[in-house]
């Protein structure tokens, strides 16, 4: 299977998931686009969506779904995302697509999280992935400077991009997050980060995994 194949299969398996009747959280990114087309077929049944991105948004409302405001509401029962990395504890690296802070509150609200993702983003150690970090764009040189020294990161400003919060990412490579919780910890400390795309405290509870024998469920 493609692995445009393999984004489809867990974008419809995650729809049993959805808590009819609640307000569904929805991420950002190529996995959840197809999630949020499976969504479409069952929109009648649930009382709308939180998103995480103007585009996840767009999409939604482009399929009739209402989007509510992450300030309408004080919880919900599940947020379906994908991942860039995600390790065997469900420890993520998100941010690929820039949205890792409105993700993050969005699964702030929610009692599970169900990461998508095709099985290349399965890792033994994350790092390989260039290490999000959205940053008030006066702090960049600063934050770089500070990955270089406490963590021996190469990082630099992804061009031409700002987030929809009106801020700059810094990718940060060569690293090996053996404790996410900690370095997450850590670097959100540091002034002008807005947050790390480690998705440690807010891990996934369930991994859909879309493999070649079709998806495999992974529990945390």
């Amino acid at each position: 299977m493609t692995q445009d194949e393999l984004k489809a299969l867990v974008g419809q398996a995650a729809l049993a998931y959805v808590v009819p009747g609640t307000v569904v959280g929805v991420g950002t990114g190529s996995t959840v686009n197809c999630f949020i087309d499976a969504l479409a077929t069952m929109k009648g049944q649930i009382a709308g969506a939180v998103s995480s991105s103007v585009k996840s948004t767009e999409r939604l409302q482009a399929h009739g779904i209402t989007v509510l405001d992450a300030n309408q509401v004080q919880s919900i029962p599940v947020y379906i995302d994908g991942a860039d990395e995600i390790d065997h504890s469900g420890c993520m690296i998100k941010g690929g697509g820039a949205a890792l802070t409105r993700e993050k509150i969005v699964a702030d609200l929610a009692e599970h999280f169900v990461c998508i993702a095709d099985e290349s983003k399965l890792v033994e150690v994350m790092g390989q992935f260039p290490l999000p970090v959205e940053v008030i764009p006066m702090a960049a040189a600063q934050v770089m400077r500070r990955f270089a020294q406490a963590y021996g990161g190469a990082a630099t400003v992804r061009a031409g991009l700002v987030t929809d919060n009106g801020n700059v990412i810094v990718d940060v490579r060569g690293l090996k997050i053996n404790e996410p919780l900690a370095m997450e910890a850590e670097v959100n400390q540091w002034p002008g980060v807005v947050t790390v795309g480690i998705f440690g405290r807010h891990r996934a509870k369930v991994c859909l995994l879309g493999t070649a024998q079709g998806v495999k469920t992974l529990s945390f």
